[in-house]
C-alpha cells in the first residue's frame, strides 16, 4: 500500500492549489492541502501523516488527488457503437466510449472480453486521435451478450464476486488499454442486482461487489487511466428482505473520474422520458440531480446524458432516432417540433396525443445551461448511431459545453 501512495504522489501534477483525498477502509474521507503529507514507519508500524494527523497505512483504502473542479476541462462525450457508419467528429468530442466490450464466463469462470462486432469499427475509431491527439477514447463494457459463441452465464455478477476475477478482468482490461492506446474503461452494467437483459445477478452481493471490482479496477489502471461508469438516475436501494440494487454512489466515488448519468428512459409517453423537471413524469433530471446531491456525490464528477431519439414505449420499436425523426410525417398523423416549457424538452404527438419526447439543440442548450450553473462536468450523449450524418446533436452538446462553460 505505501508504495501504491508513494507513486500516485509521484505521478500527480502538484501546483499550490492541488488537494487530497484520503478514503479509510470505513469509507471516511479526509480531505487535506498538498505538502501536508508525510510517511513513517514501515512493515506493519507504517503510516501516513496528513496535516499534523497520523493514520496507519493498514487503515487506508485509496488516495487521490485533485485540482479545483473550476480548472477541470468539461467534458463533451459521445457513445460510439461497434455498428454506427459514421464516426464523430474528432474536434466536436473529448471524449469517446467506445461500445462495447462484452465477458466471457464460462460456468461462472471468467475467461476473457472481447469487442463486441468485427474490430474495423474500433480501429477507425481509435485513429481518431490521429486528428486530435487530445482525445480521450474509453472501452465501454456492457453486461449484454451479442457475440457468437458467448452466453450471459455469470456475467459481471460473478466476475465482481470473485477476488481472482475481479484482478484478472483488471489486468486484462490493462494489458488491452496499453495494447490499443486507450485512455480508460467505461461499465455499463446495468445494474448490480437486477437481471435486465437475462443478465445474472446476486441482489444480496451486486451492489458491494460492484464496489470492489471499480476498486480493483483503480489499484491495477493506476491513477492515470480514466474509470468511469454509466449511472442510474438515483442512488443504490435496499430492500426490506436485505436485498440491493443499482450503484452505492459513495462507495465508488473515491476510484472513479466520473459518471456518465443516463438521463433518459425515465419514463415512456405521455410521460416525458428526458424532461428537466416535469412533477407528472415518473422521474426527471432535477430529481436525478438531487438524489446524487442528497448522496454526497460531487457535482463535479457528474456528466449529464443527451438521448439521439424519441422514446415513445419500452417495447420493441419503441423509439425513433434523431436521423429518422422527419420520417414521422404528418400524413400519418404525426407532428414534431412542439415544445413543452416545463420539461423544455421537444416532443412529438399522433393525432393531437403526445407520443414522445425527445432532444434538439435548443433542448441541449438549455440543459447545457442547467449542468453549468450547477458545476456539472459537461454533457455525453448516446449515440453517434442515432444521431444524423452531419453529427447535429453531437455538435448542440459541444456548443453548449462551449458557451456555458
Amino acid at each position: 500500500m505505501k508504495q501504491l501512495l508513494l507513486a500516485l504522489l509521484a505521478a500527480a501534477a502538484l501546483t499550490a492549489q492541488a488537494q487530497y483525498t484520503i478514503v479509510l477502509n470505513d469509507n471516511t474521507r479526509l480531505t487535506v492541502p498538498d505538502g501536508s503529507i508525510t510517511f513513517g514507519g514501515s512493515g506493519e508500524d507504517a503510516y501516513l501523516e496528513a496535516d499534523g494527523q497520523q493514520i496507519p497505512m493498514a487503515d487506508i483504502a485509496w488516495l487521490r488527488s485533485g485540482e479545483p473542479a473550476i480548472e477541470e476541462q468539461p467534458i463533451i462525450l459521445a457513445y460510439h457503437t461497434y455498428y454506427s457508419p459514421t464516426l464523430p467528429a474528432a474536434d466536436a468530442v473529448t471524449h469517446i466510449n467506445y461500445a462495447f466490450a462484452e465477458v466471457y464466463v464460462v460456468d461462472g469462470v471468467y475467461q476473457k472480453f472481447a469487442i463486441q462486432g468485427n474490430t474495423y469499427n474500433f480501429k477507425k475509431c481509435v485513429k481518431l486521435k490521429q486528428t486530435n491527439p487530445d482525445l480521450k477514447i474509453l472501452l465501454s463494457f456492457t453486461h449484454t451478450v451479442v457475440n457468437s459463441g458467448n452466453t450471459q452465464d455469470g456475467g459481471f455478477s460473478a466476475i465482481a464476486a470473485s477476488a481472482e476475477y475481479r484482478q484478472a478482468f483488471a489486468q486484462d482490461c490493462l494489458d488491452f488499454l496499453e495494447a490499443n492506446n486507450l485512455d480508460g474503461v467505461d461499465l455499463d452494467w446495468e445494474f448490480p442486482g437486477l437481471s435486465w437483459s437475462g443478465a445474472a445477478c446476486d441482489p444480496y452481493n451486486d451492489v458491494d461487489n460492484y464496489t470492489l471490482l471499480i476498486q480493483q479496477l483503480r489499484e491495477t489502471l493506476g491513477p492515470d487511466r480514466l474509470i468511469t461508469f454509466a449511472g442510474y438516475c438515483m442512488d443504490y436501494k435496499t430492500s426490506s428482505d436485505g436485498t440491493k440494487k443499482y450503484i452505492d454512489l459513495m462507495a465508488v466515488e473515491p476510484y472513479i473520474d466520473y459518471v456518465n448519468v443516463m438521463t433518459y428512459d425515465f419514463a415512456s409517453a405521455p410521460q416525458y422520458h428526458n424532461a428537466i423537471k416535469h412533477s407528472t413524469s415518473y422521474w426527471d433530471i432535477e430529481r436525478t440531480v438531487k438524489a446524487y446531491a442528497e448522496a454526497g456525490f460531487p457535482m463535479e464528477k457528474m456528466v449529464l446524458g443527451i438521448p439521439c431519439y424519441v422514446r415513445h414505449n419500452f417495447d420493441s420499436g419503441g423509439t425513433v432516432t434523431w436521423a429518422n425523426l422527419n420520417k414521422l410525417s404528418e400524413a400519418d398523423g404525426y407532428k414534431i417540433d412542439n415544445w413543452n416549457s416545463t420539461a423544455q424538452v421537444p416532443y412529438v404527438t399522433l393525432n393531437g396525443t403526445m407520443w414522445g419526447s425527445y432532444d434538439n439543440p435548443r433542448s441541449i442548450d438549455l440543459k447545457g445551461e442547467y449542468c453549468a450553473e450547477r458545476g456539472m462536468r459537461g454533457l455525453m450523449y448516446w449515440c453517434t448511431y442515432e444521431d444524423d450524418t452531419s453529427n447535429t446533436l453531437g455538435k448542440a452538446c459541444r456548443d453548449a459545453v462551449l458557451k456555458h462553460w
